[in-house]
């Protein structure tokens, strides 16, 4: 395993909700990761680790091996891959989500 598959390993294993994004949760660089921001947000999560693929290539290449998830962003819950802004939206609007995270 690369060190930085090792890396992303370690983060989603250590932290109940961890967002792999372009910019930070205060500084959004894309209307997708923003969005999953927001809908984070509005399920109540307050604390979530985030990782700025834009600070680190290897990272933002190695996210997208590590779930076999070719986009940015991913969520990812207790050490299990939710999916992308898009999943993230329709987890959201049904329900699903939030109680995905009430856990966390």
């Amino acid at each position: 395993m690369s060190d930085a598959l090792q890396r992303i390993d370690q983060l989603v294993k250590s932290n109940d909700v961890v967002l792999f994004m372009k910019g930070t949760p205060q500084f959004p660089q894309c209307g997708f990761s923003g969005r999953a921001v927001q809908i984070l947000k509005a399920c109540g999560v307050a604390q979530f680790a985030s990782v700025n693929v834009l600070e680190d290539n290897d990272v933002r290449q190695a996210v997208k091996e590590y779930a076999n998830w070719p986009t940015i962003p991913q969520l990812y819950v207790r050490g299990e891959f939710v999916g992308g802004s898009d999943i993230m939206t329709e987890m959201y609007q049904s329900g699903e989500l939030k109680d995905l995270l009430g856990g966390s």
